[in-house]
This record gives structure tokens, C-alpha cells and sequence, in this order.
């Protein structure tokens, strides 16, 4: 089976899988890709047009209407018709919103053709919730990252904090973290799960050094077995 360039990194929200993707991308020179910030810079884009998220209200007129662009620097990492929206789709209610776009089939589809399409000339590390069962099923690296529940909530918290978000408490997050965990994998499409051939990391117990070492060496190993070149960025 060929194998696809990919370091596939699936997990629930929290589990820090963002961070760690893209310090891995980082040290081994490998393109990161969020693809949680096209979902949501989708859907903040759609609400700002106050379209329902809904397969009636994003249309293919709609979405083909989009010049995306991904990756320009770290200041710029999502753009949509030229405007910058890496920051303010990090907002807490954004989240959501990305949940209920996400269902969305020719959103799904959509996307998908994009990211393929960054991945055809660098070895690409991304991140999301079905990415290895759906989006590259054929990734030569499939790594599921979880968490307990209290500590993604509280990774979180922290995260909206540093944003200056200050009247949020953990138990708020803790109910929106796991009202996230049941739509994603409950949904029809393309739910949350580890794909069979992933290796399950629970990063509760772990320093996010221990956690980037691991994630190094597997890749290391995954691509000697599998026999995968990585092409770097830089």
C-alpha cells in the first residue's frame, strides 16, 4: 500500500495535539497544518455573513467563493479573501461553531481537497480529529493524543486566560470540553475515534518535552519501516 506524507495527529479538544503538532513540524522541518483553524475560520467567516450552519446555508457558491490561504507565516497562519482571521478564531465561541460546520459534508469535502493539496510536495504533520480515518487513511504515521478530562479543561482555561478571557471558570470549560468530546464522536460524519493502526498516547502524566521525544521517535521510526523520505520546509 503507498503510504501517504503524512504524520496524521487525531484527538479530542485539549489534548493538546495543536502545540505538539506544531513544535514537532517545527524541530524535524516538516510543514504543520492546523486543520482546525480552516474549520474555524470557516465557520466565523459563514456567521459574520449570517449564514446557518447548516448543509442549506453553506452552499457550494459559498464555499467556492473563498480564497483560503494557509502557512504564510505564524502571524498569518489562516486567511480568508485576504483577511487575517489567525487570531480571532481562537475566541471560545468559535469552537463551537467550528463543531456545527464541521457536519457538514461539502465543508468537509471542500477541505479536504485543500489539504491534500498542501501535502503533495512537503511531508506534512496535521492535526485534527479524523485525519487518519478519513482525511489520510493511507498517513505512514497515525498518532491518536488524549488526555483526562480535567486536564484539557484546564490546558484550556489556561489558553483562554493568556487570550485575556477572564470570566470563564474551569467548570464552564469542563462542560464545554465534554459537550464537544460527545458531538464529535457521536456525529454521523466522520466522528472522533482512533483509527486501528494509531498509537494511543495519553499525555495526562506527561511533560509536553516528554510528549514532543516520543512523538520525534516514532516518526523517525514510522517513516525507516515504512520507508518514507521526509521532505522538509526548510
Amino acid at each position: 500500500m503507498t503510504c501517504e506524507a503524512v504524520v496524521a495527529i487525531d484527538g479530542p479538544s485539549g489534548s493538546g495535539k495543536s502545540s505538539m503538532a506544531k513544535n514537532l513540524a517545527e524541530e524535524m522541518g516538516l510543514l504543520y497544518v492546523d486543520t482546525g483553524s480552516m474549520f474555524r475560520a470557516l465557520a466565523l467567516v459563514a456567521k459574520k455573513k449570517g449564514l446557518p450552519l447548516t448543509s442549506e446555508g453553506i452552499t457550494s457558491d459559498f464555499l467556492n467563493s473563498l480564497e483560503i490561504e494557509y502557512g504564510i507565516s505564524e502571524n498569518e497562519l489562516i486567511k480568508v479573501n485576504g483577511e487575517n482571521l489567525t487570531n480571532s478564531i481562537r475566541d471560545h465561541q468559535v469552537s463551537g461553531l467550528a463543531s456545527q460546520i464541521s457536519q457538514i459534508s461539502n465543508v468537509r469535502d471542500f477541505l479536504r481537497g485543500f489539504q491534500r493539496n498542501l501535502v503533495k510536495m512537503k511531508t506534512c504533520v496535521m492535526e485534527g480529529r479524523d485525519i487518519g480515518t478519513v482525511v489520510f487513511p493511507k498517513a505512514f504515521c497515525k498518532i491518536y493524543l488524549t488526555a483526562s478530562d480535567e486536564t484539557r479543561a484546564l490546558r484550556r482555561l489556561k489558553q483562554l486566560q493568556e487570550k485575556g478571557e477572564t470570566t470563564l471558570e474551569l467548570s464552564d470549560v469542563l462542560r464545554d470540553v465534554r459537550k464537544r468530546d460527545e458531538d464529535d464522536s457521536k456525529r454521523s460524519l466522520a466522528p472522533l475515534k482512533q483509527a486501528e493502526d494509531a498509537l494511543f498516547i495519553d499525555t495526562t502524566l506527561m511533560s509536553t518535552e516528554d510528549v514532543l521525544e516520543k512523538l520525534k521517535n516514532i516518526v523517525l521510526e514510522k517513516a525507516k519501516i515504512r520507508g518514507v523520505e521526509l521532505k522538509k520546509v526548510h
